[in-house]
């Protein structure tokens, strides 16, 4: 009889629930499973650093919906991975990373690598726990994809130990395709009715949606159109101040009603004070979160508290909304403040021998993207990070997301190049982001990943410097210096095709090569070190206007 090893059952399993792609980078735990790959035709990326691994897995979870899948090996293989799942978890990015472990057998003795790795992944996933049976590693693959999908998705962890892996067994008990699918959680047709009469009643309706919806651009228009009320995706750490929202707290400010779905009272909110004068329907995924917003905004202001997946309210409002009222001028005022930039941008013009204005490297970035309709963008944080989110747009995109974390953009862009194998994939990003996950080039170059980084560089941790102008001022800002390196260099070094940028007149062509050589490109350019923009409207609305 045939036995199977654990590493088998584990590798089927994936198979059978549709994985393809594993983000992984090797090691003494998990070689079994890099065998069993081969039979269960996973392929696998192989990565320069387990953060990378984890990123990729988080971009594949947000481009495709499915779960992107990190193996990782044990101790400090998994505990490099943790912080990017921070990251993941913030964005509601459904993932699952799974770590091998020491052996169950020699738990509690010293064991090589041995580390209460559950645990320590447990405070920044949805669920993380070992593994404790060959026979069951299907239904722990069932379980972790299931619950990463399920209500607000994110990541979920599974240690792996080394004896479970290698354990032989005669049969695994079938595993049926439903349990890797999440239970639904629709929202009932009183609360859609409910929450549509609230939109109808009030004058200035906002409905916010939460990272989960942040590529749902079909299903957030269908809701917009049949509700007659804008909507607006807030995904960044800078809330309010999302460069990439224009004027939006302008008019946030003014809403009377604000319709929550999948988007948390929290930080970026202000707690829900950004508004103070609202009243709010929560509609929210998770029953501790719900119980959460309602006790933080207060009875008096919540007209409505419905528990339902994110995706399955917009569906619910969408199709029983119409025909409720067409859009008014206040959709429009909102789309406005949304679309505002400073007019004083288009006139921002850096001198022949100095470094460029972010605006400037944002202009070319735009048109290198509007050329393809199927063109991913991949936004890192910091303060050209803010820069490019407020001058560049694409009908997908992903930004480092609410955690406010850096880094991530490089993994990401090989993540959508492989989920959108005929799409560009241009990633902005500083120089000190670019700084963490440069040796992934060299995955790029290795399994043939093409896409443009363009990097501002100003030699600096401009984020931290401004917040050390601003607070203590130029005399004490120290520490935050970077130099002004070679990136271009180190990417053509490492496989791939460099750039260096010194003058704006020279950035187009350089663009153009680097999207003509097929390769991982790296345009390194030169830029100020200007503040993150604050987008404020020159002649602000007369206070008292009232929108019909």
């Amino acid at each position: 009889m045939t036995q199977l090893r654990g590493a088998d059952i584990l590798a089927r399993a994936l198979a059978q629930s549709g994985t393809r792609h594993l983000f992984s980078l090797s090691g003494n735990h998990i070689m079994s499973v890099y065998d069993a790959a081969l039979d269960a035709r996973l392929a696998i990326t192989h990565v320069r650093h387990e953060g990378a691994a984890v990123h990729m897995a988080d971009a594949w979870g947000r481009l495709t919906g499915a779960p992107g899948i990190a193996l990782l090996t044990g101790g400090p293989g998994h505990a490099n991975g943790i912080g990017a799942l921070y990251t993941a978890l913030a964005a509601e990015s459904p993932m699952v990373m799974l770590s091998g472990a020491a052996p169950l057998a020699e738990t509690g003795r010293g064991a090589f690598q041995e580390l209460s790795q559950a645990e320590l992944a447990a405070p920044v996933t949805k669920a993380s726990w070992t593994a404790r049976r060959a026979e069951s590693l299907g239904a722990d693959i069932a379980r972790a994809l299931r619950i990463a999908r399920a209500g607000r998705p994110g990541p979920v962890h599974v240690s792996l130990p080394f004896d479970v892996l290698e354990a032989k067994v005669g049969s695994a008990p079938a595993v049926a395709d439903a349990e890797f699918e999440p239970v639904a959680q629709p929202l009932a047709d009183a609360a859609a009715d409910a929450a549509l009469e609230e939109i109808a009643r009030a004058k200035r309706p906002l409905i916010v949606v939460g990272p989960a919806l942040a590529n749902a651009h079909a299903l957030r228009e269908r809701l917009a159109l049949a509700a007659g009320a804008p909507v607006v995706c807030m995904e960044s750490p800078r809330g309010m101040n999302d460069a990439s929202l224009g004027a939006y707290p302008d008019v946030l400010m003014e809403a009377d009603l604000i319709v929550l779905i999948g988007k948390q009272p929290d930080f970026s909110l202000r707690f829900g004070a950004a508004a103070a004068a609202a009243r709010y329907a929560v509609i929210e995924p998770d029953a501790g979160v719900l119980e959460r917003a309602s006790a933080m905004l207060g009875a008096d202001r919540v007209a409505l508290a419905a528990l339902a997946d994110s995706t399955a309210a917009v569906e619910a409002l969408t199709a029983r909304a119409a025909p409720r009222r067409a859009a008014s001028a206040w959709s429009s005022d909102v789309e406005a403040a949304v679309r505002y930039r400073p007019p004083e941008w288009s006139r921002i013009v850096s001198g022949p021998a100095s470094p460029l204005h972010p605006v400037e490297v944002g202009r070319a970035a735009r048109a290198l993207v509007e050329k393809s309709p199927d063109a991913v963008l991949i936004i890192d944080g910091g303060e050209y990070g803010q820069w490019a989110q407020a001058c560049v747009t694409a009908p997908t995109r992903l930004i480092n997301g609410i955690a406010g974390s850096i880094g991530s953009a490089i993994p990401f862009a090989l993540a959508a190049r492989i989920a959108r194998p005929g799409a560009p994939v241009v990633a902005l990003l500083g120089d000190g982001t670019f700084g963490f996950h440069m040796a992934e080039f060299d995955t790029a170059a290795r399994a043939q990943l093409p896409f443009i980084a363009i990097v501002g560089n100003d030699a600096c941790w401009n984020a931290e410097h401004q917040i050390q102008l601003r607070a203590y001022g130029r005399g004490r800002a120290h520490g935050c210096e970077l130099l002004p390196a070679r990136y271009d260099k180190a990417v053509a070094a490492l496989g791939g095709h460099g750039e260096w940028v010194t003058r704006a007149a020279d950035l187009p062509a350089a663009l153009e090569r680097a999207a003509g050589s097929g390769l991982p490109a790296c345009v390194n350019v030169m830029i100020e070190r200007v503040a993150a923009p604050a987008v404020t409207r020159a002649v602000p609305r007369p206070a008292g206007v009232v929108h019909r």
